[in-house]
């Protein structure tokens, strides 16, 4: 059998329109939302398949790897987090790069060869990964109104993945990448889709609430936002953390949302100036893990919160 796993988030669901557009394939979908990254141990792997996984953490999912190479799996791995000691394995072939400015979907576009880069300038502007997809966007040629348009599809596809459960969201991702993917293109889905325009006007409103929040925190080093527990804040945390990094480009940012058990999710942006560090902090927490530039930790206890704003504070001071 074929397996494509994949983050519910823009560069995951990026990556993997630009693998199958490429090279298709009829395969099991496992994906989530996009804290949902313990993929792999959904698999039961027999000798012969073929796993494809994108954009989550091979630290994370190690013991799972383990499993399914032992099981006589192939499995290609790309992505761009932490990923631990990297098995040294025939069955294995992997693309791992944790370098601040890289997401999955740019090291997909790699690759294939720019075979379908818009796809990768997407994935990488819903990443918040703007000079990165500008970069990549060159030889595109396009138009300042349509590099704007994948800018907007970026964010609202990452927009689409945050919150604790699907229902939370307004697409499965799943059902997400099947829609782009039938659109063939990142910018006819922007044009011809009513997906689009229901992403857009969600995102639009979700952030027209968070515009009104204010730090609990703030110094020229780091801000700390509290958000409620509501719908629209669980599903703002993500893009709004990443507003917020673009708009104070010298300061790290907690965007802590309320949880209905009353612990918090935590997504964490340290400075664009100085894209380091993010994943080192939120690792110190038992749910916490990430990349340099952008972490998170899913599930904080409240009794947890002080040493974490701490710690926050102490890892970005100066």
């Amino acid at each position: 059998m074929n397996y494509d796993l994949f983050n519910g988030d823009a560069d995951g669901i990026c990556a993997l329109i630009q693998l199958r557009l490429a090279e298709p394939r009829d395969a099991t979908l496992v994906t989530g939302v996009k804290r949902d990254i313990n993929l792999l141990a959904r698999v039961e792997a027999a000798p012969g398949d073929d796993i494809t996984v994108l954009d989550v953490s091979m630290d994370k999912n190690r013991a799972a790897l383990d499993t399914v190479l032992a099981a006589g799996a192939k499995v290609f791995y790309v992505d761009h987090h932490f990923p631990g000691e990297i098995p040294d394995h025939a069955g294995l072939t992997s693309i791992i790069n944790e370098a601040p400015d890289v997401c999955t979907a740019a090291l997909v576009n790699g690759h294939l060869g720019g075979a379908h880069v818009d796809w990768a300038v997407t994935g990488a502007f819903g990443d918040n990964l703007k000079d990165t997809a500008r970069t990549l966007a060159r030889d595109l040629e396009l138009s300042a109104a349509d590099l704007a348009s994948l800018e907007r599809l970026g964010t609202c596809i990452n927009y689409n993945g945050y919150g604790p459960a699907i229902e939370d969201l307004h697409f499965d991702p799943e059902e997400l990448y099947r829609r782009l993917y039938a659109a063939g293109s990142p910018l006819e889905f922007v044009s011809a889709s009513p997906d689009f325009t229901r992403l857009a006007q969600g995102y639009d409103a979700d952030m027209a609430q968070a515009a009104a929040l204010q730090p609990v925190h703030a110094s020229e080093s780091v801000a700390v936002f509290m958000l409620p527990d509501e719908a629209w804040a669980r599903r703002v945390s993500g893009v709004y953390s990443n507003d917020l990094a673009t708009d104070n480009p010298g300061r790290a940012h907690a965007v802590l949302t309320r949880k209905a058990n009353g612990n918090y999710l935590v997504s964490v942006r340290a400075p664009l100036s100085n894209k380091q560090g993010a994943a080192e902090l939120c690792m110190q927490f038992p749910t916490g893990g990430g990349r340099a530039a952008a972490a998170g930790i899913n599930d904080l206890p409240e009794g947890s919160l002080e040493s974490f704003t701490s710690a926050f504070a102490e890892a970005y001071s100066g």
